[in-house]
């Protein structure tokens, strides 16, 4: 596949010159990603990795090592396809589970409390992201917004580093 910011970037000329909103469907970890996709041209952002974790969102919550976490089944993921969502792939009546061919996974994702807060912390770092860029609306943020390449030396650099977090942010999930 190619990177989120990239396929933007290149779609956003084309979305803009036929009036149609572009939707960024994944790459969004961090709040920072919200801004930089809009940046890069993007309408509007899908969140379901960052809001599978709260108390709304579908999936039970388990406790596992000590740790609270939801259960996380993405559309495309084999379950899903099971329980009647193949037909978003194509793969509707398939009755024999060995010829599903799943696109997402399963797994459990870190508990995150209210959508609402959640919500919250997003739309602050969407608020600092245009602060930085100078950027008083989403159109002038679309306008203002530059893109650098950067090492993955430099990608660590930018990230908190040398230190071990012993209290999470609530605007910050940390990636192993």
């Amino acid at each position: 596949g190619v990177p989120q910011l990239t396929a933007i970037l290149e779609c956003a000329e084309v979305c803009a010159r036929f009036d149609v909103p572009m939707v960024a469907d994944g790459g969004i970890k961090q709040t920072g990603d919200i801004a930089k996709a809009i940046g890069a041209g993007a309408d509007a952002v899908m969140l379901g990795n960052m809001l599978a974790g709260t108390d709304e969102s579908p999936g039970d919550l388990i406790y596992y090592e000590g740790r609270s976490y939801k259960v996380y089944r993405a559309m495309g993921s084999l379950s899903a396809m099971r329980g009647g969502r193949g037909d978003r792939y194509f793969q509707e009546g398939e009755r024999d589970v060995k010829k599903l061919v799943p696109e997402g996974i399963e797994g459990r994702i870190p508990y995150r409390g209210k959508t609402s807060d959640v919500i919250y912390q997003m739309i602050g770092g969407l608020r600092a992201a245009m602060g930085y860029c100078g950027s008083a609306t989403i159109a002038e943020l679309k306008q203002k917004a530059r893109f650098i390449t950067i090492t993955s030396a430099g990608l660590h650099e930018s990230h908190p580093h040398d230190i071990t977090i012993t209290h999470e942010s609530p605007n910050y999930m940390m990636q192993k």
